[in-house]
């Protein structure tokens, strides 16, 4: 018989994250954060290629990069409720992490799987920051698919995009729960 865990499963199967913007300092500081980004690197990772790196956005670059979102927007022709949605999660947003796909060349590990890397350790890293007692939210948005914005805002490469930005704070409301899937319904059983 496996040795069970029932506190990590229990906490798995009761997580929730917290909206972006109810999150408030404190945030974590960098003796705080350094755990969390370990136990996001533990994720599986085909090949061991490490196909994802991380960006900690702290409030400073908070305000500039809502600033390459308003320049990006309108030299995009957006609407200006698409820019302010692009903007309000660096504009309300404390601390985050940026989880950067960075695709490897590799016979043996398809493109997709890395990006499926990516995204776990997004996941990995929402979760080790709730389990850490942190508010935490993962979002995108246009920006995280512009690459005018990428280069600009981020720096990064032309193979490199965002999987995730990793909002991490202080929970100020408890959200409402929410409906969940109904496991019998989206579950074969074979």
């Amino acid at each position: 018989m496996p040795k069970a865990d029932p506190a990590a499963l229990a906490f798995l199967q009761n997580r929730r994250s917290r909206p972006a913007k109810t999150l408030r300092p404190p945030v974590p500081d960098e003796e705080a954060l350094r755990p969390l980004l370990t136990a996001a690197a533990r994720t599986p990772d085909h090949g061991k290629l490490e196909p994802w790196r991380f960006i900690v956005i702290d409030s400073a670059a908070m305000a500039r990069l809502a600033s390459v979102v308003e320049r990006r927007g309108a030299a995009l022709g957006l609407p200006e409720e698409d820019i302010t949605k692009g903007r309000s999660q660096f504009d309300q947003g404390h601390l985050a992490v940026a989880v950067v796909e960075v695709q490897k060349p590799s016979p043996k590990i398809p493109p997709l799987e890395q990006t499926y890397s990516a995204g776990a350790v997004c996941l990995a890293l929402l979760n080790a920051a709730l389990a850490a007692g942190w508010g935490a939210n993962w979002l995108s948005g246009w920006p995280s698919h512009d690459r005018g914005f990428l280069q600009e805002g981020l720096a990064l490469a032309p193979h490199e995009r965002i999987a995730g930005i990793i909002h991490i704070g202080t929970e100020t409301a408890a959200p409402p729960e929410r409906p969940r899937p109904d496991i019998d319904r989206i579950t074969t059983w074979l």
